[in-house]
């Protein structure tokens, strides 16, 4: 923009000069204005010799002559200057309006694109969920059409429901014709509904990983709101352990290789994302299965960014048996809240019991409370496990997962291992083939007996 203006402002100065400047061919004429006269004098020596050789051809007595050409002259300059102004406006016109044209167009194509890839049909958040487009770098969140999702569900038939949360129910739904797809339906009328609406949406879109559930989109419809992801084909954690089945399906090595799936989904969020990320509500109904028992972490509506640093400004939430202590009694929370979940997880998977298991109508029992003393002894401990996989594994590897349970759920945090540690820790415990370290070597064929000659 300075640029285009340069030349149009020297060609006024020179226009403004040589309108002060005095006729140098007029004897005794200088500037009687000592303004003018610091004005022409820096200019007088590149503009004198010019004057010099006009003067040199005026004949004597021409002034009046010399006046008059001096205007003819003066009259096409200003033309001329006034047409370069012109021309240099409407070269700045041009140029703003390009700058701005260009850029609406280059983020429309990006943004174009990027939805194309995602498959799915887009459209603009209204309102006061305009906030919520954005999230990351890599584009907007992918908004489904809502008559598409209703189509998908069939009309969110109850039969189509495969999980109930605190705000709305689970649906299984398909998409195209071929896309299998799992679709939350949250009731937002109330603010704490919406707020984990956003917060799922924008945590989600900016984390990809194996053991993390992935964002397909979402879509707004009245105070109704939807987040779609991939379906996992076995459920959740808590189905298969505390459903009809009872576990008869999660054999010790598939357990060992879902608590490996969840703790690397842990160690992501507290190790790798910047800021480090807090689940906040880790328990196995979050945990879901696909059809390889491959397990991901979901369900990011409580999880905070940052969360040491910002405990005081949030509210207390989660799940009755997996809060830690420090959190439900002070509002302290930490990774280590996670690990303390974590390790509930872990419990519920060895002994095949709830976090929580009530009593009597008034009381209620913690597998934290009722296990820890058991834990610690080995005569006790094979005599709680799963009824399912009792005798199945062996006792040295039962006993490192016990005790790696017990750290996990020490009161005291500072006494809890990082998600890393414990990562570390089942590595060794889980076969080669389902994600871990451990060579399981196959039993030989019988040796046969050698039959003596005389038989």
């Amino acid at each position: 923009m300075k640029l285009l203006l340069l030349p149009l402002l020297l060609v006024v100065q020179i226009l403004l000069l040589l309108l002060v400047q005095p006729n140098p061919s007029c004897v005794g004429a200088t500037p009687t204005d000592p303004f003018l006269s610091s004005i022409s004098a820096p200019l007088s020596s590149p503009i004198s010799p010019i004057a010099s050789s006009m003067a040199t051809f005026t004949p004597e007595g021409s002034e009046g002559h010399q006046m008059g050409s001096h205007k003819k002259m003066l009259i096409p300059l200003i033309i001329t200057c006034t047409a370069l102004g012109v021309v240099f406006l409407s070269l700045l016109c041009l140029w703003i309006y390009h700058k701005k044209f260009q850029h609406k167009s280059h983020k429309k194509s990006g943004q174009s694109s990027s939805d194309a890839e995602k498959g799915l049909a887009l459209g603009p958040f209204a309102g006061k969920f305009n906030s919520i487009r954005m999230v990351s770098k890599k584009g907007s969140v992918p908004v489904i059409e809502y008559k598409v999702l209703e189509t998908g569900t069939n009309n969110f038939l109850d039969s189509n429901i495969i999980g109930e949360g605190g705000f709305g129910c689970v649906y299984k739904g398909r998409l195209d014709d071929s896309l299998l797809v799992a679709v939350k339906k949250l009731d937002c009328a109330n603010q704490d509904a919406e707020r984990e609406f956003e917060n799922e949406v924008e945590l989600l879109h900016k984390i990809q990983h194996p053991n993390i559930i992935t964002l397909l989109g979402c879509s707004i419809n009245g105070d109704s709101r939807f987040i779609v992801y991939e379906l996992m084909h076995s459920g959740s954690l808590e189905t298969q352990l505390h459903g009809p089945s009872h576990g008869s399906a999660l054999t010790w090595p598939i357990r060992m290789k879902i608590a490996l799936d969840a703790a690397r989904g842990l160690e992501y969020l507290h190790e790798y994302c910047s800021p480090p990320v807090i689940h906040r509500d880790l328990k196995t109904s979050n945990i879901l299965l696909d059809a390889n028992f491959n397990a991901k972490l979901s369900d990011f509506g409580l999880a905070v960014a940052d969360g040491a640093k910002n405990s005081k400004n949030i509210k207390l939430s989660g799940t009755l048996g997996y809060v830690a202590p420090e959190y439900l009694l002070d509002g302290k929370l930490t990774d280590k809240s996670d690990v303390y979940a974590f390790g509930v997880v872990l419990l519920e998977l060895l002994l095949g019991r709830r976090p929580v298991e009530k009593l009597s109508p008034t009381q209620c029992q913690s597998i934290v409370t009722w296990a820890l003393p058991q834990l610690t002894d080995r005569s006790k401990l094979p005599n709680i496990v799963d009824p399912v996989i009792k005798d199945s594994m062996d006792l040295k590897h039962l006993y490192q997962v016990a005790a790696v349970a017990v750290l996990c759920v020490q009161p005291e945090p500072s006494y809890r291992p990082l998600i890393t540690d414990v990562l570390h820790s089942l590595v060794p415990l889980v076969p080669v083939d389902l994600g871990g370290t451990l060579r399981v070597t196959q039993p030989g064929p019988p040796e046969s007996t050698p039959v003596s000659p005389g038989h």
